[in-house]
């Protein structure tokens, strides 16, 4: 909203970063999920309604001057809102800890986000009302948008993004399906291997599989009803995603494809 009505013209124009001529309108965020972190990022993500390819819109001028925490406000969360955002924050601590544009300060921020998220998503799950635990998914989710500002995301965001333009997969359920895959296949750069095993040991790949579980959330992609005969089409897709160039592991049609089919057999 505060592009258009600032700057005019459509969504589409400010697709890229830095797009916007004008100054900005003075924003004040006030989350009431926790798991998108946007409170914390000058990115505004939008599908586009021909296509329904999600477009990265990002300018310093949209960042908010104020985002405000109120755990309060997620309680009423439906469970599935509750998982599915959970996990995409989770992603993000995950995604941004590894990336090839990280840094000591980023990944500081997702250290924290994943301590937070991986103590708090449980928790809320069994204990809605919880709010010293609604409270450590809010600021985690916060903590991984502050990653993603100041690093990156890579391939599961990559593969997931296509999954939701084609079969209408919602971007949580998307993201987590293809995260341990992700993790797996990132334990080939040694770098990425040795920060996995400091935030979640050697087996966080099969950990993050089993929170999808908890969270009653589907992990295999048949369960999206998902067309074999498309994957090489949606592995061409992927790999031209604005996060792919981002993985610590290089992205490209046939290594998307083979994270797809893995996906698929789960």
């Amino acid at each position: 909203t505060n592009f258009i009505l600032t700057n005019g013209g459509r969504m589409q124009d400010y697709w890229g970063v830095g797009k916007a001529t004008k100054p900005m309108l003075p924003l004040i965020l006030v989350p009431t999920t926790s798991g998108t972190g946007s409170e914390c990022q000058s990115f505004a993500l939008i599908a586009d309604a021909e296509t329904h390819m999600k477009m990265a819109c990002g300018d310093k001028k949209a960042a908010a001057a104020v985002a405000i925490l109120d755990p309060e406000l997620t309680i009423t969360m439906p469970r599935a809102v509750t998982a599915h955002t959970g996990i995409d924050a989770i992603a993000h601590a995950l995604e941004t800890a590894v990336c090839n544009k990280r840094t000591d300060v980023s990944l500081s921020y997702s250290r924290i986000a994943w301590s937070l998220l991986s103590s708090g998503l449980e928790r809320v799950l069994e204990e809605p009302n919880d709010l010293e635990a609604r409270a450590r998914m809010q600021l985690g989710a916060a903590f991984s948008g502050t990653a993603i500002e100041n690093a990156m995301l890579g391939a599961a965001h990559a593969c997931a993004n296509p999954l939701t333009a084609h079969f209408g997969v919602i971007h949580g359920e998307a993201v987590g399906a293809m995260l341990p895959h992700v993790i797996r296949f990132n334990s080939q750069n040694p770098d990425a291997a040795e920060i996995y095993e400091q935030l979640g040991g050697p087996k966080l790949a099969d950990r993050v599989a089993g929170m999808l579980g908890r969270c009653g959330m589907k992990s295999g992609l048949g369960e999206f009803e998902v067309a074999p005969e498309l994957i090489s089409t949606l592995a061409e897709e992927a790999a031209r995603q604005w996060t792919a160039q981002f993985n610590p592991v290089e992205l490209n049609r046939e290594s998307v494809e083979t994270l797809y089919r893995d996906a698929m057999a789960v």
